[in-house]
């Protein structure tokens, strides 16, 4: 098991995860999805290992990274999305030397090798070159160095990307078969991948998880409160429209879609959860129409990964822009603060002055009485001298 908790990654400034905790359980499948930049590269390697948190723990199989992380490793075989391969080797000898590079015990090393290439169906391209064989048949060699040492946690980034449609089969199955003793977690941005071979889901946006559930009940929990239908009609746009938006109750947000030389075609929503098919085709029977289709679009897994990126970014971006209005009011504050400092030593200044100029008056005032008490003195002295 993997428990992930409130784990940060800072790049300078730039913060790629953001209090990030989630749990891993043994023996599921979980898809890591995300937009380019949500954080999901970042996670991986962190949990592998190969780059250390800014803050937060990640423990597997009880062992803390950063505390026993020998320990830790063991649990964990890893393909990146670029598999570690050497080109000028052979298939086994790779897998031989990967054995060695995990300190797999020398005496257990053939049935390791043996039994990788057995899982992942290389036994007919054992003995070739790395570099001769095709991209899908070097993502099993990829997938078969992960496995060595029986780790009980794979992870897998990207496994499928550039293979062709028989390729993506292939690999879709042995990740599968994977599920029967390993804990997978399989990052892919092909999101009918993720629905076809993953039980969980976990969702990644803007450094944070957005979301966490089986498939089922994350596609359950994010529809609409309305389901969806798509309805075609023998008959004139006008007048399917006028029966079909006089069933207020049954149909809502009816919305045109094509006209095919008589055949109209809408799309429209309902809040019921019966079956709605005998009260609408009543409905258009009674004004002499006919329905040619009438189906229900079931959600996607595409559907409820945009929908929930979409509130993500809204919260983002609502989150940001708070952030600014506080920076600016604190911008503001500190101006404000500012400018009563300069009022304050303004009035200091202003006082300082008046101070002095009082000051100079006064000495202005003594200079004059001590001159008027030497020119009455000159007076005296005159005096006396006449006399």
């Amino acid at each position: 098991m993997i428990k992930v908790t409130n784990l940060c990654k800072m790049y300078g400034n730039n913060v790629a995860l953001d209090n990030v905790s989630f749990e891993v359980e043994n023996g599921h499948i979980y898809g890591l999805l995300g937009p380019n930049g949500a954080g999901k590269s970042t996670t991986m390697n962190i949990v592998t290992g190969y780059i250390a948190p800014s803050s937060g723990e990640v423990s597997v199989n009880g062992h803390v990274l950063g505390v026993e992380t020998l320990e830790a490793k063991k649990c964990i075989g890893y393909l990146p999305e670029i598999p570690p391969l050497y080109p000028d080797m052979y298939v086994r000898e790779y897998l031989n030397f990967a054995c060695g590079l995990k300190g797999v015990p020398r005496a257990e090393r053939k049935k390791e090798v043996e039994d990788a290439i057995e899982k992942t169906g290389l036994s007919d391209v054992s003995e070739r070159l790395i570099r001769n064989l095709s991209k899908g048949y070097k993502q099993r060699v990829g997938i078969a160095q992960a496995i060595l040492g029986n780790p009980d946690i794979i992870i897998l980034d990207e496994p499928t990307v550039g293979l062709d449609p028989q390729q993506i089969i292939e690999i879709r199955e042995l990740i599968r078969s994977l599920k029967e003793k390993h804990t997978v977690i399989l990052s892919s941005h092909i999101l009918s991948e993720i629905a076809a071979v993953c039980d969980d889901v976990l969702m990644i946006a803007h450094g944070r998880v957005v979301a966490m559930d089986t498939t089922d009940h994350l596609m359950a929990s994010h529809e609409n409160s309305g389901r969806n239908f798509e309805i075609t009609v023998k008959g004139t746009k006008e007048k399917v429209e006028e029966v079909l938006s006089g069933l207020e109750n049954t149909v809502q947000n009816l919305t045109f879609v094509s006209d095919d030389n008589g055949k109209v075609t809408f799309t429209f929503e309902t809040s019921r959860t019966d079956d709605i098919r005998e009260d609408i085709s009543f409905a258009l029977s009674d004004a002499r129409l006919l329905v040619l289709s009438l189906s229900e679009e079931k959600k996607s897994l595409e559907d409820t990964y945009l929908a929930i990126m979409k509130d993500s970014d809204e919260k983002y971006e609502e989150e940001m822009r708070l952030l600014e209005e506080e920076d600016e009011d604190d911008d503001d504050e500190d101006e404000d603060d500012e400018e009563k400092s300069d009022e304050e030593e303004s009035d200091e200044e202003k006082s300082d002055n008046e101070k002095s100029d009082e000051e100079k008056s006064d000495d202005e005032e003594s200079d004059d009485d001590d001159s008027d008490d030497e020119s009455e003195n000159d007076k005296n002295e005159e005096e006396k001298e006449e006399e």
